[in-house]
């Protein structure tokens, strides 16, 4: 039965009424660290005072045992309206994000995590005083509840408060959902904001941890050895991309935060090592864009006597797996289209991609630079003087091409120009054996048969060097330590790297990379 003078709960959709809070007009005050107060923060200060000179503690140690929020509000899914179950007893904790006076009675919204309860107590069962504190709390506030749970005679599952005390005093206002935090980069900034006031940022942000560990255990379960390789390297390589560089004293010499793992998980092939990967942070020094951030994380994998044929087929299993653990289907939405990813996917040539693009071949585009750069120009492409033959294949695909596929698709043998670490093809010396996964418009990976001969890997590294000399800063190094790696022999292996953040994007339905990152890349704020 619903308990004794429980007060009808607030109208639904209403905001939190004595609780709520406007923001202040200006700075008023100072702390004593110097930053400026405003009329509300100062409030919170002396009321903050009080309660200690109370003898309250304002920062508690520990709240053990207790429940989760969600485990309640799952145990007890069946209770009717009107009824309790005075036999269950919890202990919860969460915060304070909303409140309801009804005279001798209260309700507060505590958020536990991602989920929210609804707690009830009376002046009648805590007592007058308790009550008081009870009703004083500020939105923010952390606290722990003891109590049974019930559902109102409006449905709500609540938690009827035998007791309860403040675990956390807030000084700031939590921002309110619609109006208080609505700039994109103020959330970004501010990630603990945007979590407290949108739980629905926490979920996707766990599902993108989610999608980690089903990766891990994808792999794992085939045999591939996680394995972790330096972040800081003597030479940027592994990619085509300018580094970031530091400067390390002790030794005093020159790092560059590393580009990509491969050349390292390569030696490790070398090593005897026949299946390995690692997911972890890579670094570039270029722009940021809804899908570029200067720091990101890559799942790169090695396959010892393998070629990309059966890469292709382990990413065709991969990502839908992935997608069917974290999303309960393989069928996902990308701008209100409905996208199937179990496989097989159709693989199509880089060539015939470009051809239907541009109406030239690859070996037209090579032989009259000049004409595809006017052409390219002509459909929008922003193209200059400079740009050789890779890199118009490059933006030929990323504009014109990647944007119209929607499902599924391997776009396999490029330019060996582009592929300085891929294996030449059988068939046609010009290309190597490499895909890219290209889903809702948007590349996912990169993958090829790698290249363990060290003599022509010696040739590419060097053609590479002599456009970096020509002012590419995105061209890789010569790597002799790699090369002396390479001589000791490498089995033929098939190599795969999957952006992390972008297979977040596509499963959760999002258009920005900082979307899926917790602690996204941005200006420095000035306070």
């Amino acid at each position: 039965m619903s308990p004794a003078g429980a007060p009808t709960e607030p109208p639904a959709g209403e905001s939190a009424g004595s609780g709520g809070e406007a923001p202040a007009p200006g700075d008023v005050d100072a702390s004593e660290s110097g930053h400026r107060l405003s009329e509300l923060e100062r409030e919170r200060h002396a009321k903050a005072d009080r309660l200690a000179a109370g003898g309250v503690e304002l920062f508690a140690r520990r709240f053990e045992p207790r429940t989760t929020a969600a485990e309640v509000l799952e145990a007890h899914d069946g209770l009717e309206a009107g009824e309790s179950a005075k036999e269950a007893f919890y202990r919860v904790a969460g915060r304070v994000v909303a409140r309801r006076e009804h005279g001798k009675a209260a309700f507060l919204t505590v958020r536990d995590g991602w989920d929210d309860l609804q707690v009830y107590a009376n002046v009648n069962t805590i007592g007058r005083e308790s009550f008081d504190s009870f009703t004083g709390l500020d939105l923010g506030d952390v606290v722990g509840v003891e109590g049974h749970p019930f559902r109102t005679k409006r449905g709500e599952l609540s938690l009827f408060v035998s007791s309860w005390i403040l675990l956390t005093k807030s000084f700031r206002s939590p921002p309110e959902k619609w109006h208080g935090l609505q700039d994109r980069e103020t959330r970004y900034r501010q990630r603990y904001a945007d979590l407290i006031a949108n739980p629905e940022v926490g979920r996707q942000l766990t599902m993108r941890s989610e999608l980690v560990s089903a990766m891990r255990r994808f792999l794992s379960e085939r045999g591939f050895l996680e394995v972790e390789t330096p972040i800081l390297q003597p030479l940027p390589g592994g990619a085509l991309a300018r580094p970031f560089s530091t400067h390390h004293n002790a030794l005093d010499v020159q790092l560059y935060l590393r580009i990509a793992p491969e050349l390292y998980l390569k030696r490790l092939l070398v090593g005897g090592f026949p299946r390995v990967f690692e997911i972890g942070k890579n670094f570039r020094n270029e722009g940021i864009s809804p899908i570029h951030n200067p720091e990101f994380t890559m799942m790169e994998l090695y396959w010892a006597y393998v070629d990309y044929r059966e890469i292709m087929e382990l990413v065709e299993e991969m990502v839908p797996a992935i997608a069917l653990e974290v999303l309960g289907t393989t069928s996902i939405r990308v701008e209100g289209r409905e996208i199937e990813l179990s496989g097989p996917w159709p693989r199509r040539t880089v060539d015939s991609l470009v051809q239907g693009a541009l109406g030239l071949t690859m070996a037209e585009m090579r032989a009259d630079v000049a004409g595809a750069r006017t052409l390219l120009r002509a459909k929008g492409v922003d193209v200059e003087g400079r740009d050789t033959f890779s890199s118009l294949v490059d933006k030929t695909l990323k504009h014109l091409v990647w944007p119209h596929v929607v499902e599924p698709m391997f776009a396999v043998d490029h330019p060996v120009e582009l592929s300085p670490l891929a294996k030449v093809h059988p068939q046609d010396p010009t290309l190597v054996e490499r895909f890219q996964p290209i889903i809702g418009g948007r590349e996912v990976g990169n993958a090829f048969s790698e290249l363990n001969d060290p003599r022509d890997q010696r040739r590419r590294f060097e053609d590479q060097a002599a456009s970096k000399a020509a002012g590419d800063e995105e061209a890789m190094v010569l790597d002799e330590d790699f090369l002396r790696a390479l001589e000791y022999g490498m089995p033929p292996a098939g190599g795969l790297g999957i952006g992390v953040d972008r297979l977040a994007m596509l499963l959760l339905g999002v258009d920005s990379i900082r979307d899926v990152i917790l602690f996204p890349q941005l200006r420095p704020e000035e306070f």
